[in-house]
């Protein structure tokens, strides 16, 4: 069987838009749609976290979201793993990290060396990788502006900068924006038939 490691935040979590603490059942959340389409000869494992980045503790939520500090246990507790899909960049779009799209693109790329190191110290192999952009968050936020203030025009940039992220380190990339958007209830959730729509285009970039 092989396997393959959804890694997060909310958005892969299922969190339901509008609705915080609650969140879509599996087969409604893109890793549950991504099961259903690769079948049972896939593990889907999926590691979504509500508010975890790409690389940074998060000095008001807890530093238990830094999505690298957390990425090298998940890794090894889950090995060996065929392909890792990171999907993450949303939260370091907040007002109190002051990144820029380049910084969460280089978030990305030390997440990938990351991999590759762990996979190197454990001698297992180095499992694909796909970085996966989110969805660009919409301009009405409703109670969460201020918390994403200046978010808006950076996740618009989050797209190239990780498509030369993947250039470089030689890793599969995909655009969630070509194929689901935030949902209007809160502005930066995707809905279930976004997560449908995203869980349908990883698939075919597998290659199934």
């Amino acid at each position: 069987m092989k396997s393959v490691l959804c890694y997060g935040d909310s958005n892969t979590f299922g969190s339901i838009p509008g609705r915080p603490g609650t969140r879509y059942g599996f087969s409604d959340r893109w890793p549950g749609v991504l099961q259903d389409m690769l079948g049972r000869e896939w593990l889907v494992i999926p590691e979504g976290l509500s508010g975890r980045t790409t690389s940074r503790d998060d000095p008001i939520e807890g530093a238990h979201l830094n999505g690298r500090t957390y990425l090298r246990p998940c890794l090894e507790s889950h090995r060996p793993l065929d392909l890792i899909v990171i999907m993450l960049g949303t939260n370091d779009l907040k007002a109190r990290f002051r990144s820029t799209a380049h910084d969460i693109g280089l978030g990305m790329a030390a997440l990938v060396g990351d991999v590759r190191e762990v996979a190197f110290r454990t001698s297992t192999e180095v499992p694909e990788i796909i970085l996966v952009s989110p969805p660009p968050i919409l301009r009405d936020l409703r109670t969460w502006d201020k918390v994403f203030e200046g978010g808006f025009e950076k996740s618009r940039n989050l797209a190239s900068e990780y498509a030369l992220v993947a250039k470089a380190q030689g890793v599969g990339f995909l655009n969630a924006g070509d194929h689901a958007s935030c949902s209007p209830v809160d502005g930066f959730h995707i809905d279930n038939t976004g997560a449908r729509s995203l869980g349908l285009a990883i698939g075919d970039l597998i290659g199934l």
